[in-house]
This record gives C-alpha cells, sequence and structure tokens, in this order.
C-alpha cells in the first residue's frame, strides 16, 4: 500500500472564495430597560448595608429588574426590534444573530435560535457567545469580520442579561451590584473604517475570580441526592481582586486599541467602559489621560452592571440623550468573568 506521501490529489480545481465588504459599521444601536426599578434602599432591607455605603463603593443609586416571568429571550427581543426599527433593516436581510449572555438559563438551545425565529429571521445562523461583560465587544469584533469576510451583509449582535435570577439577595458583596436589561446593534457594511481593530484575549489562570458558585453538575446532583434549591447557581466574585485587575490591568488594553484604531485619546467623542464599578471607570479615566471634555458613560448609576448589556445599552441612551455626537469616535472596552476581556474604537451610528 502506498504511503501517504506518494497520494496525488485528484485534480488541480481550486475553491472559490467570498467576498465581502471592504470596511464595517455599526449602523444603529438600540436597547430595552425592564420597567421595575430597584432602590439601595430595597437592596438593603436583604443586606446589611446602607444606601451611602452602596454609593460610595459602586456608584449604583438604582438598577432595573425583570419581571420573574420575563426572560433572556423577551428582552433581546426588545432590544432587537428597537435597532432593526432605527436601523431600517429587515429580518430577512439579517446574515446572523448574535446573542451574548451568560444567564439564559438553557445550556442548550442557545438563544439566538430562538430570538432568529421569533424576529422573523428564521433560517439565519444564530448562536450565542459566552464572554460575560466583553461579549458585546466580542460580538462586534465578530460581526466585522463576518460583514466583510463575506458570510453575512447584515449582522445583528445583542447584549442580554437577567442577572437577577443569579443574585445572592442575602451576599453583601453582590447583591446591589447587578441589573438586568439588553442592548442590540446592526453591523454591516462601510465605505470607510468605522470598527477599528479589536484587542481582545483572556486569563484563564484567573478564572474563580468571578464565577458562577457550583456547576450545573452539581447543582442537579445536589437536588437529586438531598432536594435542595438552586442557590448555590448565584454569582459569586472577589471584588478587591477584580478592581485591581480592571484598573491595571484595562488601561494597557484601552490604550492599545486607541493605538492600533490610529488614534489617540484627544480624538474620541465618547468613552463607553463597561458598567463595572464607578470608581473603576474614574480610574481607568485617570490611567488614559482622558480629556476632562470627554463624554464617559456612568450609565451604573442608574442600571446597575448589566453585564454583556452595559455597553449597548450606554451608547443607546448617550446618542438618544445628545450626550454623544451620532457619527463621532468612541472608545469602548468589556471585561470580566473568564477573566475576558475586549476593546475597540468605533463609529458611533
Amino acid at each position: 500500500m502506498p504511503s501517504d506521501s506518494t497520494i496525488a490529489p485528484k485534480g488541480t480545481g481550486r475553491l472559490s472564495a467570498t467576498t465581502g465588504a471592504q470596511y464595517a459599521r455599526i449602523h444603529a444601536v438600540g436597547g430595552y430597560r425592564p420597567e421595575r426599578v430597584i432602590t439601595n434602599d430595597e437592596v438593603c432591607t436583604w443586606i446589611d448595608s446602607s444606601d451611602q455605603w452602596i454609593r460610595e463603593r459602586s456608584g449604583i443609586e438604582t438598577r432595573r429588574w425583570a419581571a420573574p416571568d420575563e426572560t433572556v429571550i423577551d428582552m433581546a427581543e426588545k432590544a432587537a426590534r428597537d435597532v432593526l426599527t432605527r436601523s431600517g433593516i429587515r429580518p430577512a436581510q439579517l446574515g446572523a444573530v448574535l446573542v451574548s449572555t451568560v444567564t439564559h438559563p438553557y445550556q442548550t438551545p442557545a438563544a439566538a435560535p430562538l430570538l432568529a425565529t421569533r424576529l422573523g429571521a428564521n433560517g439565519a445562523p444564530a448562536f450565542d457567545i459566552s464572554a460575560a461583560c466583553a461579549g458585546y465587544c466580542y460580538g462586534i469584533s465578530l460581526a466585522s469580520d463576518m460583514v466583510r469576510g463575506g458570510s453575512a451583509e447584515y449582522v445583528l449582535v445583542v447584549g442580554v442579561e437577567k442577572l437577577s435570577a443569579f443574585t445572592d439577595k442575602h451576599d453583601r458583596g453582590t447583591a446591589f451590584i447587578f441589573g438586568d436589561g439588553a442592548g442590540a446593534a446592526i453591523v454591516g457594511p462601510s465605505d470607510h473604517p468605522a470598527i477599528g481593530p479589536t484587542v481582545w484575549g483572556s486569563d484563564g489562570e484567573a478564572w474563580d475570580t468571578i464565577r458562577q458558585r457550583e456547576s450545573w453538575t452539581h447543582i442537579l446532583n445536589a437536588w437529586e441526592d438531598r432536594q435542595q434549591s438552586g442557590q448555590d447557581s448565584t454569582i459569586g466574585m472577589k471584588g478587591q481582586s477584580v478592581f485591581r485587575w480592571a484598573v491595571w490591568g484595562m488601561a494597557p488594553v484601552a490604550q492599545q486599541a486607541l493605538d492600533k484604531a490610529g488614534i489617540t485619546v484627544d480624538d474620541l467623542d465618547a468613552f463607553i467602559p463597561h458598567q463595572a464599578n464607578m470608581r473603576i471607570i474614574d480610574q481607568l479615566i485617570k490611567q488614559l489621560g482622558m480629556p476632562a471634555d470627554i463624554p464617559v458613560a456612568r450609565d451604573i448609576a442608574q442600571t446597575g452592571n448589566t453585564s454583556a448589556a452595559s455597553i449597548p445599552l450606554a451608547t443607546e441612551r448617550m446618542l438618544r440623550e445628545g450626550e454623544a455626537p451620532h457619527g463621532g469616535l468612541a472608545l469602548q472596552i468589556g471585561f470580566g468573568a473568564g477573566l475576558v476581556y475586549a476593546a475597540q474604537v468605533i463609529e458611533l451610528p
């Protein structure tokens, strides 16, 4: 029998390749915020704390929580319909649907195919991204590559979380932090560069810094063995470690994103960081040497930490309220459990 080295190819055919747009941009952003407002005073009925302590440690004043029967897909649909209306893109034009979430309660099926079907885009490739608070920026990077590579003309990117379902209301370190919501963007062709190179990565050595306390397998076994509740499925976090990593580790990532985009911090029209903690945002501004006249997203005060939804929600509000200019340049950076991170400069829609 001949060895592999002697086997010749059957023919001289060559694979064809798809080509897409030269550049990609965000055509529109949309958002959805649940109706229920949770004040710090309400949180303090669950934990031994105070409104002043919560504001000083996090900058959070209120957060939004979804209704008990309101799902991740429900919220994603509302944000998606908002951005489709704003962009003028029809569901049938979507070449892909990406949903970034860590709180869809099913390992399978993913949220994205169900969302696509609800929107009238059944048949479009659809998948979830599990990159926590960096998930939206991951999605924008993937969508940009899809548009430029020719695998899709328009891509829906949704960041959505129902963190209230995974919050331990009696954990003094995390009970006041998390909120719910959904933000969405349409990424499509552009005649000029409008999404800069993404600086992204991960640090799996620090995986236990922010994590679900127990695996689903453990929870299932505990339920079967002792008929316990799923309380252990809540999220735990080493606050000081996260703070140090975010401040000292993410400022260089943000600077790299500026460098790769070919601009300086003075060229920015907005800074839209993940809404994790007001003190982290302040320190990032300081580390980057950001001029005082650049608008900075501080939505955490009213929305809490909404993980993958925080950047698109903040972007939508800043544009709607005129805080950031349409067509301006914004630096966005997400970072969280994994540990994962991603940053890019974008042209605001």
